[in-house]
């Protein structure tokens, strides 16, 4: 059973992209379950056991949104194999940034609908603030997910795959609505990477491959009244490793006015996204979720440091169209090194920026 929420606040709201950091046990955990030495059950119970901390964190940090910290997923990309068939789970040259990949080799079904939501049901269970679910999107899947050889018996191209997928993560979308989540967010960092000329030059029309994951956004996420939606977008998480494209918003900017989401989660804090004057170009219907905290690096920004980030956007965007958040999860993923204390300090400091941000632009 739900409790009541607290309101969002009007100006400066906070919340996280998606991801908190694993601790060892929850890593061991999933090993286990993997390996048969855990069931499916046991591992359900020590999740239920161990979600309600990852939300404490996030309410003590003083977060406005929240999530489930994304505990109950092995990465955010195969959350996709938690409730469908059709993918080969393996170990892969591709799976440098993790232990494990997993490949369409079959046509995609749906075999636990609404399975998120279940899981969101949960959340707000034990939570008294309002929920973010992210998903992956549909074009991120079809790059992360397909290969040439192998997933041509199931989807005679790529982009069949990508299709495939939108009505089963709307449905997912709409189950996630009426669960009672407040956004719902679709991520992409592909979509991202179109801003680095290294990225755009693998593609004959880098512009039309952008608004071909444009459409498969809103396939998903359009009309979609009773709750938030969301388009997350990086420049790839690799931890301590930092990133992998660099580049402007600038060179995206009309894929990004196409997007028919309520709010865009962009990250700032790291000099590859170039600055925010680029903020001055999105629609004034989009509210700017603004990367502010860095999640990769060891250094702890204060609140002050925040504070100033805010401030220098709001030279190019009104404050009541910024919301404060992380550049990215803190552990997007398996393989994922971020002190669990880390993470909650950076998101203290973020929500101590926003009060002083609420005292001066209130």
């Amino acid at each position: 059973m739900s409790s009541p929420k607290r309101a969002v606040p009007a100006l400066f709201p906070t919340t996280v992209v998606g991801s908190m950091p694993r601790p060892r046990f929850l890593k061991a955990l999933f090993d286990d379950f993997h390996e048969g030495r855990v069931s499916e059950a046991e591992r359900q119970r020590l999740l239920d056991l161990a979600v309600p901390y990852a939300i404490a964190l996030q309410e003590g940090a003083g977060v406005d949104v929240v999530s489930d910290g994304e505990w109950r997923r092995f990465s955010y990309v195969a959350v996709i194999c938690d409730f469908t068939h059709g993918f080969t789970r393996e170990l892969s040259g591709k799976g440098q940034d993790g232990r494990y990949w997993h490949t369409v080799t079959d046509k995609v079904t749906v075999t636990a609908p609404g399975a998120l939501a279940q899981d969101a049901r949960f959340a707000l269970g034990v939570s008294d603030r309002p929920l973010k679910v992210a998903l992956p999107s549909p074009y991120l899947l079809s790059v992360r997910m397909w290969d040439d050889v192998r997933s041509r018996g199931a989807y005679a191209t790529r982009e069949d795959f990508a299709r495939a997928l939108v009505p089963i993560l709307r449905a997912e979308a709409l189950a996630l609505r009426d669960a009672g989540v407040h956004t719902i967010q679709l991520d992409d960092p592909h979509l991202c990477l179109f801003v680095d000329p290294q990225v755009r030059a693998r593609f004959r029309d880098p512009d039309a491959e952008a608004m071909h994951c444009v459409g498969l956004i809103n396939g998903v996420l359009k009309d979609l009244p009773g709750v938030t939606t969301a388009v997350h977008l990086c420049r790839r998480n690799k931890g301590r490793q930092g990133w992998v494209g660099e580049g402007s918003y600038d060179a995206i900017m009309e894929p990004l006015k196409a997007l028919a989401v309520d709010q865009l989660m962009l990250e700032f804090t790291i000099p590859a996204a170039g600055d925010t004057r680029c903020l001055r170009d999105l629609p004034e219907r989009v509210r700017v979720g603004l990367g502010c905290v860095d999640c990769r690096a060891a250094v702890i920004d204060s609140p002050e440091v925040i504070v100033q980030r805010v401030e220098a956007a709001l030279e190019h965007v009104a404050p009541s169209r910024v919301v404060l958040a992380p550049d990215c999860g803190f552990a997007p993923g398996n393989a994922a090194e971020i002190p669990v204390d880390e993470a909650w300090e950076k998101l203290r400091n973020m929500a101590l920026a926003a009060r002083v941000l609420r005292e001066r632009h209130g």
